[in-house]
């Protein structure tokens, strides 16, 4: 019997749009106000950093994509390169654990906005907001990218107002501040690092991709580029607009902004109003992709398969879906959106610096795999800009604190043992 496979209906447009709509708005409309906090004037400074980390694991992924256009990317990357089963399912575990906090800070940054207009608890929002858009995902993937699109040409809109706003003001303020010195914009960067991801979740839809091995490489750095000269002239006038010590202190931050200029109240509304599409619209994007990496671990054995079961007529992994919406739902009652994102950010930078490791290392276990996409800057086999993707991981990982590496271990361990204890079963069974 022939198994059901996900439909391939992205192009390369609906890709960048894609791409876009997950690395814009929700990093920028929830996280700003706590990055500021680290940094006064300099936050632009701490979205070049994150950036330019970005960028260099952008290209690994790149290249990778181009090898392997599959579902669940980081765990085939790591799978092919080391041939080890734990250290294929650990990576793939962090994923997986990654997108599902990364929903929760989402959705919480969205019932922020949500209970600055209406009134209503966040967490009760936030859980509808998962639930509703878990259905999405079911429904079907074309579905889902109308619905992205739309909503990233609206948090588009609200990201260019603020550069408007801000643009008469620029030079009134001192934007090399640094008034808790390097360190603190390194904790910054690594904390306003959330505000890019997404553009690594390009890869985890390649089998739903037309053409993938040339579109998703193009798709990913065409989208990194857009998003990174965006994020930079906010920054610049979110604190040209607003003092950055009252910024700190908001809730809803980009909406406070717009409420600083010439518009007034009525910018708070509509900054409110727009913040609501764009980290609703990053729900759903990470409902997605967490959907389809818990898919293609399941497919390739690692977790149960009952995990890859795809439904018949909507065409859509509907068992991981399920599965990643009652965990990130758990996950929304931690309920504090900095302690969330820096969980997210910190399994990030460790399967990062796994993805560029691979990438160098493939370079030599497999040298004539085709290629559509070559990383630029080599001395022979060895590339250079995966290699500065892996030390700045390594740099990052030290500016975090120690609840949060326990956090991150703790999974780990739990997901090793359980992992291990369902292949016992399996051996005995089989």
């Amino acid at each position: 019997m022939m198994r059901a496979k996900l439909k391939r209906e992205i192009g390369f447009i609906e890709l960048v749009i894609y791409g876009v709509g997950v690395i814009l708005g929700a990093g920028i409309y929830v996280l700003i106000g706590a990055t500021v906090e680290l940094t006064g004037n300099s936050v632009w400074l701490s979205f070049l950093i994150a950036s330019i980390i970005a960028s260099f694991t952008g290209l690994s992924y790149a290249e990778l994509s181009s090898m392997f256009p599959r579902s669940a990317a980081e765990f085939i990357y790591v799978k092919k390169t080391f041939k080890k089963r734990l250290l294929a399912f650990s990576i793939g575990l962090l994923e997986i654990f990654g997108d599902v906090v990364a929903v929760s800070v989402v959705a919480l940054g969205f019932s922020a906005y949500f209970e600055s207009l209406f009134g209503v608890p966040m967490i009760l929002t936030a859980v509808s907001l998962i639930g509703l858009f878990s259905f999405v995902n079911f429904w079907g993937i074309k579905e889902s990218s109308r619905l992205n699109i739309l909503f990233t040409s609206i948090e588009l809109l609200g990201l260019l107002l603020i550069i408007f706003l801000g643009m008469s003001h620029f030079g009134r303020v001192n934007y090399f501040e640094l008034p808790h010195g390097f360190s603190g914009l390194f904790k910054a960067a690594g904390l306003i690092f959330f505000a890019y991801l997404g553009f690594e979740d390009i890869v985890n839809i390649g089998e739903e991709v037309k053409k993938p091995r040339k579109t998703i490489p193009k798709a990913l750095i065409v989208s990194v580029i857009i998003t990174t000269l965006i994020y930079i002239l906010v920054a610049v006038s979110a604190v040209s607009l607003v003092d950055w010590k009252d910024l700190r202190n908001s809730n809803a931050p980009l909406a406070y902004i717009a409420s600083k200029s010439f518009l007034g109240a009525s910018a708070f509304t509509i900054l409110s109003y727009i913040a609501l599409f764009s980290t609703a619209n990053t729900v759903l994007i990470f409902l997605i992709v967490g959907s389809r990496m818990v898919y293609g671990t399941a497919r390739e054995g690692y977790l149960p398969s009952i995990f890859s079961r795809i439904h018949k007529k909507r065409r859509t992994p509907w068992v991981a879906i399920l599965a990643v919406m009652i965990v990130s739902m758990i996950f929304v009652f931690m309920a504090d959106i900095t302690v969330v994102a820096n969980i997210t950010n910190f399994v990030i930078f460790i399967i990062f610096f796994f993805v560029n490791l691979s990438l160098i290392l493939l370079r030599y276990k497999k040298p004539n795999v085709k290629r559509a996409f070559k990383v630029p800057i080599n001395i022979g086999k060895f590339p250079l800009i995966p290699f500065l993707g892996l030390i700045s991981c390594v740099v990052m990982l030290f500016h975090f604190d120690l609840s949060i590496i326990l956090v991150v271990v703790s999974v780990v361990v739990s997901g090793l043992v359980v992992y291990k204890i369902w292949r016992k079963i399996q051996q005995e069974r089989g």
